[in-house]
């Protein structure tokens, strides 16, 4: 009886053991990070108006300098990259011809003004769904944090619909096979959430960090952002996922 207790206990702190995954690049700032498939690379947004593009194991191909931007978020398409700028906005970028377009944000949502944006913080991550955008309000408290679902246009994009996850400082979100998953920075937790029936259905420790994006590729890999300057990569499996 005495060594089945000695079992149980050390195969449970296994259970609880935080996921490791492995540094595969030092790029400053990290803020925000996304999977392009027709390339099987990663872009990855930077506080200070940069992008990089990198193969998925870390190797820089690419470095630019898109403006006086705070990026906090990125999306890969197929022919763009669309970009959250935390207090102006969303950038649209070309990915081949050399383009760039910002689309203002009409914040109005049933009569009312949202604070997506004020002093103090604005945008901090952004997914995207068919033609719909998910941009996310940076909050310390679970109350205030929302998402904004945004129509995107040609000129003004306006807010369609909000989702109240209470996720505290949502610093990372993505949109992989039917769920959003999003990084909590200030809990250091990876959370998947059903979007059909606006709940949280798992959650998963990660170790300390100043998380900033994710992103999954199609080998089974999950790519987090680290503001403190890194690109951590882990297998989807080790993270339950």
């Amino acid at each position: 009886m005495k060594y089945l207790l000695i079992l149980i206990v050390f195969f449970s702190s296994f259970s609880y053991a935080k996921p490791v995954g492995k540094v595969i690049a030092r790029i400053p700032e990290a803020s925000g990070i996304a999977y392009c498939k027709d390339s099987d690379t990663l872009i990855i947004a930077n506080d200070e108006g940069y992008y990089y593009e990198i193969d998925r194991d870390g190797k820089i191909l690419k470095r630019t300098k898109l403006g006086n931007y705070d990026l906090e978020g990125v999306v890969c398409d197929e022919k763009e990259m669309i970009f959250a700028i935390e207090n102006k906005g969303i950038l649209i970028v070309g990915k081949k011809r050399p383009h760039k377009k910002k689309i203002d944000l009409d914040t109005t949502y049933h009569g009312k003004k949202l604070p997506l944006f004020n002093k103090k913080s604005g945008i901090e991550v952004i997914a995207k769904i068919d033609y719909k955008l998910y941009l996310s309000k940076q909050s310390n408290k679970k109350k205030k944090s929302f998402i904004a679902v945004v129509q995107l246009t040609s000129s003004a994009s306006k807010i369609i619909d909000v989702i109240e996850h209470r996720v505290a400082d949502t610093a990372g979100l993505t949109y992989h096979e039917g769920y959003l998953y999003m990084v909590s920075d200030k809990e250091d937790l990876l959370i998947k959430y059903d979007l059909e029936n606006r709940k949280k259905i798992q959650k998963v420790k990660l170790g300390k960090g100043a998380w900033e994006g994710i992103a999954f590729d199609d080998k089974g890999f999950v790519y987090l952002a680290d503001d403190d300057g890194q690109v951590v990569r882990y297998k989807q499996k080790s993270l339950g996922l």
